[in-house]
C-alpha cells in the first residue's frame, strides 16, 4: 500500500515547490496535477505551505517511474511451472517484455523460482543470471526489497497475499503514468487538523481488515483515537505496518463513494504524545486502488466508517476507469 509522501528536498517557498513539480512531471511525460488552489488567506501561511509541500511530495512519489501509476499487471501464479512472457501462448501473459521471458515455478511449500529464457535480456536484482529464487514482499528480510526481475522498461516482483502468490508488474511507460490527470482536493482547512485523545489498548485489540481482492487479515490495534466534531464524538482504530512505526488509519466517511473514493482513504499519524494524537485530515489520501486495478488495498473496516462528512484531503481520482 501507498506509504509516506516522499523525499525531503522540496524547497520551502511555494512557488519553488511548484517549479520543482512542473520540472519533475514534464521530464517524465506526466500531465500536471490540477489540484485546487485554496485562497492563501484561508489558512496561516506556515500551515498552508506545509500541506502544499506534502501534496507536492505525494504527487512526485505517485508519478515516479516505479510508483503506483506504473502498475500494468497483477498476475496470480499457479502451483508448478508458469511460462511467462508477452506472447499469448504463455501461462502468464505480460503487457510488456519479450515474447518468452522464462518460467516461474511455485512449489508446494510456497517457494518461487525463475529460470530465464535465452535471449530474454532480463536481470534479477540487477544481475545477469540465468535463474534465481524470488523472495516475495512478505518473506523478504526486514529493510530489504523483494527480488526484482527487470526487462526493458518493465519489471516484476512476487507478492504474497494470504498465502497466494502473484507477480506485481510495473512499467515506467505505463499508460496510467503517462496520462496522469492530477489529484483534486478539498480546500485546505486547518480545522480538520484535529488533536484527538489517545486511548491505549493493553493488550492490543484484534481488527479484521478486508481487501479489494477478498482476503481478510487480522491486525493488532494499539489503541483508538477519539475526537469531537460538531458536537459528536467519533473513534478511529489504527494499526502499525511495522513495529514502532506510525499509526495507519484506513477510513471511510459520508463523502466516500460520492466526493471521495468509495472503498477507503488512508491517513498516517505520528505516535501519540501525552495522551494525544494529531489527525490531519488534510493529508487523507487515496489508496493505490483509486488509481489502478492492479493493487491489493485494504478496505475501511466497519469500525472506521464514520457518520461524518470529512471535507478535507483528496477527492476521487478523475482518471480512474475501474
Amino acid at each position: 500500500m501507498d506509504v509516506h509522501t516522499g523525499p525531503s528536498w522540496i524547497e520551502r517557498r511555494a512557488h519553488v515547490w511548484r517549479n520543482v513539480l512542473i520540472g519533475t512531471i514534464l521530464s517524465s511525460g506526466v500531465a500536471l496535477v490540477h489540484a485546487q488552489t485554496p485562497n492563501p488567506a484561508v489558512t496561516p501561511d506556515g500551515y498552508q505551505q506545509s500541506i502544499e509541500q506534502w501534496r507536492t511530495q505525494r504527487v512526485a512519489k505517485l508519478t515516479a517511474p516505479d510508483g503506483w501509476l506504473s502498475l500494468i499487471g497483477l498476475e496470480w501464479l499457479q502451483e508448478g511451472a508458469n511460462k511467462v512472457g508477452s506472447a499469448s501462448d504463455n501461462d502468464v501473459v505480460l503487457q510488456a517484455g519479450p515474447a518468452h521471458l522464462g518460467v516461474v515455478t511455485l512449489d508446494g511449500a510456497g517457494q518461487v523460482h525463475i529460470k530465464l529464457a535465452q535471449g530474454s535480456d532480463a536481470s534479477v536484482d540487477g544481475k545477469a543470471v540465468h535463474e534465481a529464487a524470488l523472495i516475495d514482499d512478505v518473506h523478504v528480510a526486514e529493510g530489504a526489497s523483494p527480488t526484482t526481475v527487470a526487462f526493458g522498461t518493465a519489471s516484476f516482483f512476487v507478492i504474497d497475499r494470504d498465502g497466494r502468490k502473484a507477480l506485481r508488474v510495473k512499467d515506467s511507460t505505463a499508460v496510467a503514468r503517462q496520462h496522469f490527470q492530477g489529484i483534486d482536493y478539498f480546500p485546505i482547512d486547518p480545522s480538520w487538523r484535529i488533536v484527538a485523545d489517545w486511548v491505549p489498548f493493553d493488550p492490543p485489540h484484534d481488527l479484521q481488515m478486508g481487501s479489494v481482492i477478498g482476503t481478510i487479515d487480522t491486525v493488532k490495534v494499539p489503541g483508538k483515537a477519539v475526537f469531537t466534531r460538531d458536537g459528536h464524538t467519533y473513534e478511529l482504530l489504527p494499526y502499525q505496518e511495522e513495529p514502532g512505526g506510525e499509526l495507519f488509519f484506513v477510513l471511510a466517511d459520508r463523502t466516500s463513494g460520492h466526493e471521495t473514493y468509495g472503498a477507503a482513504r488512508f491517513l498516517y499519524a505520528a505516535l501519540p504524545q501525552n495522551g494525544k494524537v494529531v489527525l490531519d485530515f488534510n493529508k487523507a489520501y487515496n489508496p493505490p486502488c483509486a488509481f489502478t486495478s492492479f493493487a491489493t488495498c485494504p478496505l475501511a473496516p466497519p469500525e472506521n466508517r464514520l457518520d461524518l462528512r470529512i471535507t478535507a484531503g483528496e477527492k476521487k481520482y478523475q482518471g480512474s476507469h475501474h
